[in-house]
């Protein structure tokens, strides 16, 4: 299996940088591309320079590359998990822009059906994320705010991001061992 990254400089870098090293335990080939701002929210959130970031990936392609593999329908892979995508790139991505590699390889997800999966991070939402988020779901994009799920009782944040990106991974097919899956409330005695 092969998936591209993409990480923007919406605030969660945690999910971009953890998705890379879970993808890398389970073997799965990564593609990475990261916005400038991205680069600023992995040093300001997590304190990482960007070769330790990059060493997570198989293949690191610059924004600016818009020749890039990850830019053409013709280069074979599995989909695309943008985590987390800002209201700038939602926005790019819901209006076919590819301005720079990333809203491209996103771009080239929906024109070619593939799978592609928004980890959108803003609150409160205005009208234009509204639209916006439509706009992708209509195009067969997965709109994925990176909610926890707090009835699974997670005891850190890691458990929450854990929890998150397993969800995320469900979507493409990837077995994860991350979380447990839901089995319902314990019957009433």
């Amino acid at each position: 299996m092969r998936l591209i990254v993409g990480i923007t400089g919406a605030t969660g870098a945690v999910y971009g940088v953890e998705l890379l090293r879970q993808l890398r335990r389970l073997d799965v080939r990564t593609h990475l591309v990261v916005s400038s701002a991205g680069w600023l929210s992995i040093k300001a959130e997590l304190d990482l320079d960007r070769r330790e970031v990059e060493s997570l990936a198989d293949t690191v392609h610059p924004i600016g590359d818009v020749a890039a593999s990850i830019a053409s329908g013709s280069f074979a892979h599995d989909g695309m998990i943008v985590a987390p995508c800002s209201m700038k790139s939602l926005g790019a991505i819901a209006h076919g822009l590819s301005d720079n590699l990333l809203t491209r390889a996103a771009d080239v997800c929906l024109k070619e059906r593939r799978r592609l999966l928004l980890m959108v991070r803003e609150t409160p939402l205005n009208l234009a994320h509204l639209r916006n988020m439509t706009l992708v779901a209509e195009m067969g994009g997965i709109v994925f705010p990176p909610l926890p799920a707090f009835y699974l009782r997670p005891q850190s944040l890691e458990q929450m991001v854990e929890q998150t990106l397993a969800r995320a991974l469900d979507q493409f097919g990837v077995a994860h061992g991350l979380a447990q899956a839901w089995t319902g409330w314990p019957a009433p005695r």
